[in-house]
């Protein structure tokens, strides 16, 4: 299987993992990853990941012009070109509707880094892009530029997109983010969350970086 074939071949599995395991829904959330000659392969519109095979996927420029595929690309296209045009270091890109963080996404919050872990994987509090028009250009340059540090941003009033060297990382990233929102959600019925200490977040967060650029 060459380069190019492996790649389509993960964003297919990635895709219907993402619906395995609750973080889109029917036809929600969008995929895309960079391929070795810097084009970008993305999931078509609104097509069922369990009957989304390979042939169904599109291949685009980085200005959006269509190189290969049936089917029209995902109408968020412009989201993802813009964080790949921005980010040299991004290979991979997910859009997902995961519950709890669209929920601190619906209430334009933050989701705080007050676990370890999610300063090494996320590079520290996921913030809340502001809200723009699904599918604009506008949304993408937004969002573009909230994760120049960070593994992850909230879109308001939509939901959560991440980003990582591959799709494996990106998924990874969406993961951890949508477990620690939920986490979070139910820490703060018990009291006021306590935040790590200030060492650790300046120990740990260079490593997120690191791990992006391998």
């Amino acid at each position: 299987m060459d380069e190019i074939q492996a790649i389509k071949t993960e964003l297919i599995e990635t895709a219907q993992q993402l619906l395995r395991t609750g973080l889109v829904e029917g036809t929600s959330g969008n995929l895309s990853a960079r391929l070795p000659d810097g084009n970008v392969v993305m999931s078509p519109s609104s097509l069922d990941y369990e009957l989304m095979t390979v042939d169904d996927l599109v291949i685009v420029d980085l200005e959006g012009k269509v190189l290969d595929g049936e089917r029209p690309p995902t109408t968020e296209k412009a989201l993802h070109l813009a964080c790949l045009r921005a980010h040299d270091d991004v290979g991979g890109v997910i859009h997902s509707h995961a519950k709890f963080a669209t929920m601190f996404a619906v209430t334009h919050l933050p989701i705080p880094c007050v676990i370890e872990e999610f300063d090494v994987f996320v590079g520290g509090e996921v913030p809340v892009a502001d809200y723009k028009l699904t599918g604009s250009d506008e949304l993408g340059e937004e969002v573009a530029r909230h994760v120049e540090n960070r593994g992850a941003v909230l879109m308001a009033n939509h939901g959560l997109l991440t980003v990582g060297k591959n799709l494996a990382q990106a998924f990874k990233v969406a993961s951890l983010v949508e477990r620690t929102a939920e986490i979070i959600w139910g820490a703060r019925a018990l009291g006021p969350l306590v935040p790590l200490p200030q060492e650790t977040l300046d120990r740990f967060a260079p490593i997120y970086k690191l791990l992006r650029g391998m």
